[in-house]
């Protein structure tokens, strides 16, 4: 990355656009992963590590694509779009949604596991308790619940950013 005028670019171009591909893939995927995992159970053995590194891949390119538009903002600022400005401040309610996913995919890993010795416990002996396994099922609504609603905050930015653009933001 090079840093010229205060904007950061790679190869060249805006940061921006190229580190929102990343947000836009990773995101929405480990969404859909994650609602997989929480409807299959016996999945979540198997993927939960990949889950878990696409999760805070898509959620760790958050940041950088916020800051990157940031200077990319600052450097169209007078070109006064009213495009550009909404675009801003979708973007800026994204970290939170992708952070609220963050926590119930863990939740959803950690909570899966202990059911799944809950219920590994209850083939032995039948009066074992079913907490983890109900906790499990409330964190796998809780996850689709999040996971929805990122990936249809990432659309609504992703959307606006490119009705900026495409509209003319240079006119």
């Amino acid at each position: 990355m090079a840093l010229a005028d205060d904007l950061v670019t790679i190869f060249g171009l805006p940061a921006h656009p190229l580190l929102v591909h990343a947000v836009v893939v990773l995101l929405p995927l480990a969404a859909v992963a994650a609602a997989a995992l929480a409807v299959v159970p016996r999945w979540r053995q198997r993927y939960a590590w990949p889950l878990l590194g696409v999760t805070v891949l898509g959620v760790g390119a958050v940041l950088p694509a916020q800051k990157a538009g940031e200077q990319l903002e600052a450097r169209l600022a007078n070109l006064e779009n009213p495009l550009i400005q909404r675009h801003a401040e979708l973007g800026n309610d994204l970290l939170p949604f992708a952070l609220g996913f963050f926590v119930v995919v863990v939740a959803l890993l950690v909570a899966g596991r202990l059911a799944d010795r809950e219920r590994a416990a209850a083939a032995d002996d039948t009066n074992v308790p079913k907490t983890w396994r109900r906790i499990s099922v409330v964190v796998a609504v809780l996850v689709i619940a999040a996971g929805t609603a990122a990936t249809v905050q990432t659309v609504r930015i992703g959307h606006s950013g490119s009705t900026a653009v495409w509209t003319g933001v240079g006119q």
